[in-house]
């Protein structure tokens, strides 16, 4: 059975740039991409990457409301496309997007695009995670308007911390070494935001949320990442937390091999050993420079994605004035003389 829904090109594009940045990670296949949700009255666009959400919609024509509801997950590689492709055409200009078996099918008045979806995504349920925190944000008068452009100004790689005090108070803004304020913006009850006070935009959003569920949240484990092996983030906070998982665990994998395993147990030793060390490193740089720390990550992330640090290492060592032959030569002696003593072992066992 095929589902369609008509909106112009301009609403389209609009729908899809409020969401976009929203977006999950390519390791997280329900997340990445936007998707688009239609009941019997609006046609949304959904976007989440786990630590933030947004919904845009766009209230339906006549003649497409009271149809079934339908869904489908735009993959974040056709939205390039699919954004050069609306805006080739007039914004008053009509496209139908229609569903197929296992596609989704744009048709405009001109050309028309098709790609290729997943139908068996699961995507959070939206409805209940914002239902639930609209109701429980109904205590307090509180409903400053805040533009959006300023705010954007904040965003310097930090963790920041917001207290807002009233509607006509100024939004304060902390990070490590740093205070902030922002003042609300005044308007007449119009655009940019018709909603004057938290119970009307609440209403406004009444009918379309009533669908989600009452216990619905934001849980990020339920849709963890599934990196690849060799895949290393160049996120600073990731990083932070990828050393101290490995000392941890490889302090875990340590017990009950020192007698079993002596390899395995001083190649454990040595993961935790290195893996604190490069944590209070991290920790101690980011501290000094949070900037200068987030650029040695991202670099050391290319290197490694790069398969060459071995060279990288070679490399450096002579810059530093080391003589990296000498180790290698050393090692290679070191490994000789291992050998030669457990063949002497296994002759005396035998």
């Amino acid at each position: 059975m095929t589902l369609s829904v008509t909106i112009n090109a301009h609403q389209l594009g609009r729908l899809i740039d409020k969401t976009i940045n929203h977006m999950g990670s390519e390791y997280v296949e329900p997340l990445h991409g936007i998707r688009l949700d239609v009941d019997s009255k609006y046609l949304y666009s959904v976007a989440s990457d786990r630590y933030t959400i947004a919904v845009a919609r766009y209230e339906l024509n006549h003649g497409d409301q009271g149809q079934e509801p339908w869904a489908r997950t735009i993959p974040a590689d056709h939205l390039r496309s699919i954004r050069e492709w609306i805006q080739s055409m007039k914004g008053a200009g009509l496209i139908t997007i229609s569903t197929a078996k296992d596609r989704l099918v744009f048709e405009g008045p001109q050309t028309d695009l098709s790609i290729a979806v997943t139908t068996g995504l699961e995507f959070p349920d939206w409805r209940g995670i914002l239902r639930k925190q609209l109701e429980q944000a109904t205590e307090g008068e509180t409903f400053p308007a805040l533009n959006s452009g300023f705010l954007a100004r904040f965003n310097h790689g930090d963790i920041i911390r917001a207290r807002m005090i009233g509607d006509q108070k100024p939004l304060l803004v902390f990070a490590e070494d740093f205070l902030g304020a922002q003042m609300p913006t005044r308007y007449a009850g119009i655009y940019p935001c018709k909603e004057e006070s938290f119970d009307v935009a609440h209403k406004s959003w009444l009918w379309t949320l009533a669908a989600g569920s009452k216990d619905a949240d934001m849980d990020g484990a339920a849709y963890e990442e599934e990196r690849p092996l060799y895949d290393v983030t160049a996120d600073i906070r990731e990083t932070g937390e990828v050393l101290l998982q490995q000392t941890l665990r490889s302090g875990w994998d340590m017990h009950g091999k020192s007698k079993e395993k002596p390899d395995e147990f001083l190649a454990h030793c040595l993961a935790a050993v290195n893996g604190w060390m490069a944590f209070r490193y991290l920790d101690a740089l980011y501290n000094v420079d949070p900037r200068a720390a987030a650029s040695v990550v991202a670099e050391v992330a290319d290197e490694l994605d790069s398969g060459e640090i071995g060279e990288f290492a070679w490399d450096a060592a002579k810059s530093a004035g080391f003589d990296p032959d000498k180790w290698h030569g050393e090692y290679e002696a070191h490994k000789q003389e291992r050998a030669k003593k457990q063949a002497a072992e296994t002759d005396t066992a035998a």
